[in-house]
């Protein structure tokens, strides 16, 4: 990955946190990385917890077709190493933040 594209998704994510924010989610964490893999964000609301993928294109593809099975995986170990590493009882879901030309769709309790 080129600095161009780094800085494109740090700047996805920073967008994603504020959209979060203004839709009165806490935020608990933010790249949060293991050995199995990452989630991009953690956050809370209403005593849940969302694990978030965030996924951002300049292009005309979908940009939610980058999370294959494989990928959704990794965030579901990740997930589980976050939970019990956390001791965490709550319940939990995962979420999809799709950034495409300047509009954030927000795709709650997804499954692959």
């Amino acid at each position: 990955m080129g600095l161009k594209e780094y800085i494109f998704g740090f700047d996805s994510e920073d967008n994603a946190v504020s959209f979060l924010k203004k839709e009165s989610f806490d935020i608990v964490c933010r790249n949060y990385k293991t050995k199995v893999g990452e989630i991009d964000i953690i956050a809370k609301k209403d005593d849940i917890y969302h694990f978030i993928e965030v996924k951002a294109t300049a292009g005309n593809y979908e940009a939610l077709y980058r999370i294959t099975k494989s990928k959704y995986n990794k965030i579901l170990k990740a997930i589980n190493l976050y939970i019990q590493k956390h001791n965490i009882a709550n319940d939990f879901q995962v979420d999809v933040i799709i950034i495409q030309k300047n509009q954030i769709d927000f795709i709650q309790n997804v499954s692959v």
